[in-house]
């Protein structure tokens, strides 16, 4: 079988599994002064959103009305990052080659996970027990059901989430692990030998990974989903009286799928252009990442469409003040930029092949994606909590103005963003930022041919 897959192929074809072992793991000892502004930049961000999150403080934790920012980026991150391990598990079920470069930049932000795990704890006290008589999914009889029924079930699901993502990463960086323990000295040895679990690489344990990698990306997308299906019924839509959507929460789980390969396609793309790894990382991975970010941006469409056509066609007084909230009302701006740079512009532009089939156009579509992201979690959660106590609890009784960000506001969307890089980067200075084994099984699939006047590149698939 015949397979094209650029400048990461031709390169790598042409250097043994040795020649593989020493680049790779050069490149990730290296610590140059980008990388080390790049740490403060981030770190400072981290240190003004903890700042942020005291000023909050400040105003109560029992008020939802000022955590709705708060709310939203915790809701951002696990849109963006913690779907973004997906990138990794649904190309490698398939067997695609040209995943080797990314799979593990994209199991980096489980690391990202377990940050945004701290992020959800101030939520669990925010978030109104039932015993308040707000709405819920829970059928809450005094004496029968917890009051806390929302906060337990979120907190284990969450928890369990980032658990398999850490062990997805894990189990991937086994044999690499091994590898820079046969390759250090001293302290580094000592640590990569415990970290490698007597890793040998005998067919026994090549077979346990494979079967263990497998069930364990199964599992990351099954609680991924039950995940959006309990944040955004108990944390947003359980808030808004009149608010009752079926598919809204397989919504927010499918808009994290798009979210989720936007999000490795800038990591990548800054790996390759200011990191060590331009090598392994060519035209081949952003065509192939572009083109399911086209997919899932009409996908995006649709799901949207099927969620606002229920809404406005019942025209009950309940639903049209949710779609005057949520859309149309004081939160229209950041609807309009969700709509425009979540479906219009990857639409109208990554359906071209120059566009697409470039190292520049998947970027700034990604980053359209994720600007729009960010604005379609702030135009539901912070709207959610502005009204979460209102006393009518079928029906919007009047429709608030927009809540502006304030300073703590602010300080704590840098800070979380900020916070979930500076973990990412310390990431990779542990495991290395391009997957070492799955580079060198490259090769085993590799070879060059001559084919009459030419030479032809063969790549076989795995069985």
């Amino acid at each position: 079988m015949h397979e094209r897959n650029g400048q990461q192929n031709g390169h790598s074809a042409l250097m043994t599994p040795a020649g593989l072992t020493r680049d790779i793991l050069s490149r990730h000892q290296e610590t140059g002064n980008l990388y080390r502004l790049a740490l403060g930049v981030f770190g400072v961000l981290l240190i003004l959103g903890i700042i942020g999150f005291v000023m909050r403080l400040g105003d109560g934790i029992n008020n939802p009305r000022f955590w709705g920012y708060y709310a939203a980026m915790f809701s951002f991150i696990l849109t963006t990052a913690m779907a973004a391990p997906m990138v990794a598990i649904v190309p490698r079920m398939a067997k695609g080659h040209w995943r080797r470069g990314i799979s593990r930049p994209a199991e980096l932000f489980a690391v990202v996970g377990l940050f945004n795990l701290l992020v959800f704890i101030p939520l669990l006290w925010v978030l109104p027990p039932l015993s308040d008589g707000r709405r819920s999914l829970w059928f809450w009889h005094e004496g029968e059901v917890p009051v806390f029924s929302p906060h337990i079930w979120a907190s284990l699901a969450l928890g369990a989430l980032v658990l398999t993502g850490l062990a997805l990463l894990y189990l991937s960086s086994l044999p690499d692990f091994a590898a820079i323990r046969d390759t250090a000295t001293g302290r580094r040895k000592r640590i990569y030998g415990r970290l490698a679990l007597g890793w040998l690489g005998t067919s026994k344990q090549w077979n346990m990974l494979y079967h263990r990698m497998g069930m364990t990306g199964s599992f990351y997308f099954m609680l991924l989903i039950t995940v959006h299906f309990l944040i955004a019924v108990d944390f947003a839509m359980a808030l808004v009286p009149g608010w009752i959507d079926a598919l809204y929460p397989a919504t927010h789980a499918a808009n994290s799928l798009q979210a989720g390969v936007a999000t490795v396609m800038l990591a990548m793309f800054f790996i390759a252009r200011f990191g060590p790894y331009k090598r392994y990382i060519g035209l081949d991975q952003f065509w192939g990442l572009g083109k399911l970010m086209f997919a899932l941006s009409l996908l995006w469409f649709w799901f949207w469409f099927s969620s606002f056509i229920i809404l406005w066609y019942g025209s009950k007084p309940s639903q049209e003040s949710v779609l005057e909230l949520l859309m149309v009302g004081p939160y229209q701006p950041a609807f309009m930029a969700a709509f425009v740079l979540l479906f219009i512009v990857p639409m109208f532009t990554m359906m071209w092949n120059r566009v697409r089939r470039s190292l520049w156009g998947p970027p700034l579509l990604a980053t359209s994606v994720l600007i729009g992201s960010f604005f379609d979690r702030i135009r539901v959660y912070v709207p959610a909590y502005q009204v979460a106590a209102d006393e009518d609890k079928h029906e919007l009784q009047a429709i608030p103005v927009a809540n502006m960000p304030d300073v703590a506001d602010v300080f704590i969307m840098l800070g979380i963003i900020g916070g979930s890089i500076f973990v990412y980067l310390l990431a990779t200075k542990v495991i290395p930022a391009v997957n070492l084994w799955e580079q060198k099984e490259l090769l085993l699939y590799s070879v060059h041919k001559r084919f009459h006047r030419t030479e032809v590149h063969i790549m076989g698939k795995p069985d």
